[in-house]
């Protein structure tokens, strides 16, 4: 698979993985050109692990290193694929507290809180 090829599996697969709720970024930026065509094009393709188990294994990462933001837009797009429901969103905070520490899991409270909120809104609006 040449560069260009790998970069169009990237794009597809990073729309694929955030719900279409990130934008794709252009074109020519060394960091994300690397992104896509590793991260995504690579990585994210393997099927060894379901998108789920991936999701998961990536949620309990992030939390762990305390980023909030990229929490949230995580578990709003797991919420959006089907990989998890809003009760298995909040059982994880219970389960990440124990092993990456109470202050860390109550730092994502909020986040988690905001993007099961903002699913089922869009939910609701999609069914009206």
């Amino acid at each position: 698979m040449n560069d260009a090829e790998r970069r169009a599996l990237g794009e597809e697969k990073i729309k694929d993985v955030y719900a279409g709720d990130v934008v794709v970024p252009p074109e020519g930026y060394a960091f994300t050109d690397v992104m896509l065509k590793q991260l995504f094009a690579e990585l994210w393709t393997r099927d060894t692990l379901s998108m789920r188990d991936k999701r998961i294994l990536l949620l309990g990462i992030i939390a762990e290193k305390g980023e909030s933001t990229t929490f949230k837009i995580q578990v709003k797009a797991s919420l959006k694929r089907g990989e998890i429901n809003p009760e298995e969103a909040r059982e994880m905070l219970l389960f990440i507290a124990q092993y990456a520490g109470y202050p860390r899991a109550a730092s994502m409270l909020m986040p988690c809180e905001e993007a099961i909120a903002e699913y089922e809104k869009e939910k609701s609006e999609n069914n009206e």
